[in-house]
């Protein structure tokens, strides 16, 4: 009996046990299934999915005519397993040198083997990733080992079609496809679209096992971006600003060209520059630099370019006419402070004179006449002192003394330029207005956002945001400043068969708030045809390394040369144009000064020259290069040392040149100058291209052309 007690309370007890590790296997089944069951789920997809991203192609970016300036090209994401690398070394010898990369930079992302995939390298061209492809088939049984561990993986990555052109106005992306400057940064999310994903299944091996709901999510393409900029005009400004920025030995320049009735920028150029599909990412700093917008960001002293403004107030607000009367001693005194000329005395002008002689005197009256209160009205209403909202990130504001703050001596040195200080989109913005009827516009870049289908979905329409001056006082400005190249300081830009208006500027160059002597900031202010302007041009030459260092020398020859060239394009003919030709610039680099000019003009060209030497060291445009006849050449003669006293001096031609202009460049020759009469140089004797013995004197006739 007691036995079979004992059986049954074993079998309850082993009935138990079993009762009670069921339940716990119960409760851990639903642990499993019920509480865990989303957890367990992800973390078998993540073990036998991979999730890659399929990058958007980002929108092209268009020039006005439909040119493709940038564009998206397929890259690669190129990735290694490293539990794949037997030898990590041998490894990174192999491929380091087809990546670009360092074999230290290799072999570090091979130290982590728990990864199943580490990226060597992003936007990597289809070439580079086709001869790492080859490793793979190789007969060699090491180097074919050694590449099976790669993995390549689709990537998108931004092609500059053009190289080094608008370069900073296009600006760049990132790695990520991320606009970082420019119009990549202004309209990143126009031009980004959105990104795709691929599921794919693999086995142990991380193999990709096929037909087993492999998932493609396509993606999104960006939108196409069409710029009001012409690649034309602008390519006719990157050649023009690239022999400007070596002729003039510059610390940079800078073209911006312009609708002015519209306000659409047309071209945007400034050198130094890189290239955009290989950037200097190694250099952030200087990399930072070369992509600043200067022509939107930096304010500087305009100079006498501002003396357009001031003339244009001044006859609007009825202080002044053309024809009034003024006289120059070469200063004038305003509160105790004496404000100088530029050079002599120009005497007895006229408002209109005063404007081609660019005569500090007069604009110092002009802007006290007006006073702060009406002055400023009139600079306000041009914009200056605030953003001209152009589409690009980094606009600057300029600096404009407050109208509470400003002193009859701060009135006086503004209206010439002084004291006041513009980013050069506001200055030729103001100055459009002045030619363009009275309106002041504002600038723009984009003129429409296209739809991958094609479709149209944004356009720009030109905005009028002030009416500073009257029809009429435009009309005036217009043939005001036509006198200015053709007669006056602006000659370098005149173009035979156009009228051209304009006006050149030399600034002051501040470094730790002082003035630096000898150096300046030239600049040409210009547009033309002058009676229906189809573009307005603004050319600056920062800090040029030459003797003479004026706007009218360094920056309106090459204002001239593109103007020379757009007009044409833009449809504008030249009188004459009929029986022009084409004809093949020589290569006259070592000749002397008189034998180039012979050969040029036998040619049927123009020539002009910067009076430096005799002898020709530069010459623009460069031989082989396609000119009209009739079409100007420039020939630079700089030298690093004057003649020897044992050598003859070719005489320069100073017809057409003011009194110190004449004298500065008959002194680099070696020469003295006679001076009869005022005004601007009308004959000399001897005529130019004679030869003269160093010290000899030049007598020269100067008087004022009439109004």
């Amino acid at each position: 009996m007691q036995t079979e007690l004992h059986i049954r309370k074993r079998i309850l007890a082993l009935l138990l046990i079993f009762i009670f590790l069921f339940f716990v296997l119960f409760l851990r089944i639903a642990n499993l299934t019920i509480f865990q069951s989303a957890a367990l789920t992800q973390r078998g997809i993540r073990q036998w999915t991979r999730e890659g991203t399929v990058y958007a192609r980002r929108g092209n970016i268009l020039d006005t005519n439909g040119d493709t300036l940038v564009m998206s090209a397929t890259a690669y994401i190129v990735s290694v397993d490293p539990r794949k690398v037997t030898d990590a070394q041998q490894f990174a010898q192999l491929v380091a040198p087809i990546l670009g990369m360092t074999e230290e930079s290799v072999s570090l992302k091979l130290t982590d083997k728990t990864k199943a995939s580490v990226t060597l390298k992003r936007q990597v061209p289809s070439e580079t990733a086709d001869e790492l492809r080859k490793l793979q088939l190789s007969s060699d049984p090491v180097i074919s080992t050694l590449a099976n561990a790669l993995l390549f993986d689709e990537d998108v990555r931004r092609m500059y079609t053009h190289g080094a052109f608008l370069v900073q106005t296009l600006g760049l992306t990132n790695v990520d496809n991320v606009g970082q400057s420019g119009i990549e940064q202004k309209y990143d999310e126009l031009l980004r679209g959105t990104e795709g994903r691929i599921f794919r299944t693999v086995d142990a091996h991380e193999n990709t096992i096929y037909d087993s709901g492999n998932l493609y999510v396509e993606p999104q393409n960006g939108n196409h971006l069409k710029l009001t900029i012409d690649a034309v005009i602008q390519e006719i400004c990157e050649k023009a600003m690239r022999e400007c920025y070596d002729v003039n030995k510059a610390q940079a320049v800078h073209v911006i060209a312009m609708d002015p009735y519209t306000g659409a920028i047309l071209a945007m150029c400034s050198k130094p520059d890189y290239d955009p599909n290989d950037p200097p990412r190694a250099q952030p700093d200087a990399l930072q630099n070369l992509m600043r917008i200067r022509l939107i960001s930096d304010a500087y002293e305009p100079g006498s370019t501002f003396k357009i403004l001031t003339a244009a107030a001044a006859l609007d607000s009825g202080v002044t006419t053309p024809e009034e009367g003024f006289y120059c001693s070469a200063k004038i005194n305003v509160d105790g402070d004496t404000i100088r000329c530029w050079g002599n005395p120009h005497g007895s002008e006229s408002m209109a004179q005063a404007l081609q002689n660019s005569c500090n005197p007069v604009f110092v009256e002009l802007a006290l006449r007006m006073g702060p209160e009406k002055f400023y009205s009139y600079l306000h209403t041009f914009g200056l002192g605030r953003k001209t909202n152009v589409d690009l990130e980094g606009e600057g504001s300029g600096i404009l003394i407050p109208v509470r703050s400003v002193k009859n001596v701060d009135l006086a040195r503004i209206g010439f330029g002084q004291s006041v200080a513009v980013t050069p989109i506001q200055l030729i913005t103001a100055a459009c207005s002045v030619i363009n009827g009275g309106r002041l516009m504002r600038p723009y870049l984009l003129e429409e956002v296209i739809a991958p289908d094609g479709s149209v979905i944004q356009r720009t329409q030109p905005k009028v945001v002030a009416n500073p001056i009257s029809e009429d006082t435009s009309m005036t400005m217009r043939s005001l400043l036509e006198q200015v190249v053709s007669v006056g300081g602006a000659k370098n830009a005149k173009i035979d068969g156009y009228l051209v208006g304009g006006k050149t500027g030399t600034a002051q160059v501040y470094k730790d708030g002082r003035i630096v002597r000898d150096v300046h900031i030239g600049s040409f202010l210009g547009f033309a045809p002058v009676d229906d302007p189809k573009i307005a041009l603004l050319v600056i030459v920062d800090e040029a390394d030459m003797p003479v260092d004026y706007g009218g020398t360094t920056a309106a020859p090459f204002a001239r040369q593109i103007l020379a060239d757009v007009l044409p394009y833009l449809g504008c003919e030249p009188a004459g144009s009929q029986e022009a030709e084409p004809v093949t610039v020589p290569d006259v680099r070592g000749l002397s000064l008189w034998e180039a000019r012979q050969q040029m003009e036998t040619l049927g060209f123009h020539v002009l020259d910067d009076g430096e030497s005799d002898t020709v060291t530069n010459q623009m445009p460069g031989a082989g290069a396609t000119l009209l006849r009739g079409g100007q050449v420039m020939l630079y003669t700089y030298q690093n040392e004057l003649p020897t006293a044992d050598t003859l001096v070719c005489v320069p031609d100073v017809t057409g040149l003011s009194i110190a202009d004449a004298s500065s460049l008959l002194r680099q020759r070696g020469l003295e100058m006679e001076i009869d009469g005022n005004g601007f140089a009308v004959s000399q004797e001897p005529q130019s291209d004679s030869y003269l013995t160093p010290q000899s004197v030049v007598r020269v006739t100067f008087a004022f052309p009439n109004p």
